[in-house]
């Protein structure tokens, strides 16, 4: 396995800088499995400078592999780009699938519309794509369970808003799990939803968070207030109060056994 990387610290890493063709190329040839997860952080404000970053850093590495592989001699049978489960609407009672989903307008939105769009522009016989609709990843060393524990300790672990809207989430092994399954059904091609069978209510997660961590007291957050701390901690109100309720319709139906169910944090 090669990974593809802008600041390489193994040797199995390859650089590459998400813009401009280079010797990385020679790589992708031949290689059985292409999967794409560049992108910059949302959590951040939305400033102008900040929105054309997250789309960029989305699109043009995208359309940067598509030209490449569809040159190659021995292209992937698979590519596999990033995407987000965040293009569906704000639900707190439909559930989103892939086929009955509500995308709407909206600037996270549209950006996983045009990245979708870009990734799909091109096709290659003999080449599946998969576009990773990719709910709140949930890992012991990363993604959203260190802040969330972190937040939780400071007493900062209550409901935010209403505590009403749907967190969609996956535990890390779950993830990749999903991902094995992926390459080898060979029928799985377009977005697919990557998030555990089991959203659950703000409130509800939050209690949960609290239970694993045992903060000393917590205290829940209006919208009122979360507008005014994410100014401080440079953030979005949408990252904590969009809700997100999706479900993985096309995984469950092709047979897909989630190990972790549950949610109950890390040690």
């Amino acid at each position: 396995m090669k990974i593809l990387t802008r600041n390489p610290k193994a040797p199995n890493h390859v650089t590459l800088d998400g813009k401009s063709r280079g010797p990385w190329i020679t790589e992708l040839e031949g290689a059985e499995v292409l999967i794409n997860l560049c992108g910059r952080s949302v959590d951040c404000r939305y400033t102008p400078k900040n929105r054309q970053d997250i789309l960029g850093s989305r699109l043009i590495p995208t359309r940067l592999l598509n030209d490449v592989i569809t040159a190659l001699k021995q292209p992937p049978k698979i590519f596999m780009n990033a995407s987000s489960a965040t293009i569906y609407v704000h639900s707190e009672d439909q559930p989103m699938t892939e086929t009955n989903g509500t995308i709407g307008h909206d600037f996270s939105m549209d950006v996983v519309k045009q990245w979708e769009a870009a990734f799909f522009d091109t096709e290659l016989e003999g080449l599946r794509k998969v576009a990773l609709r990719t709910s709140i990843v949930m890992g012991e060393e990363g993604g959203a369970w260190p802040k969330l524990k972190q937040i939780t300790q400071l007493g900062l672990g209550g409901k935010q808003g209403s505590g009403n809207q749907m967190v969609s989430w996956i535990y890390i092994q779950d993830f990749c799990r999903a991902i094995h399954h992926i390459i080898h059904t060979d029928y799985f091609e377009g977005p697919i939803n990557i998030t555990a069978p089991t959203p659950l209510r703000n409130k509800k997660f939050m209690q949960l968070v609290r239970k694993k961590v045992s903060p000393l007291f917590h205290i829940s957050q209006p919208k009122w207030l979360l507008e005014l701390g994410t100014v401080f901690i440079r953030s979005e109100t949408e990252l904590l109060l969009k809700s997100r309720y999706v479900l993985p319709e096309r995984l469950l139906k092709s047979g897909f056994e989630f190990e972790k169910n549950s949610f109950n944090g890390y040690s």
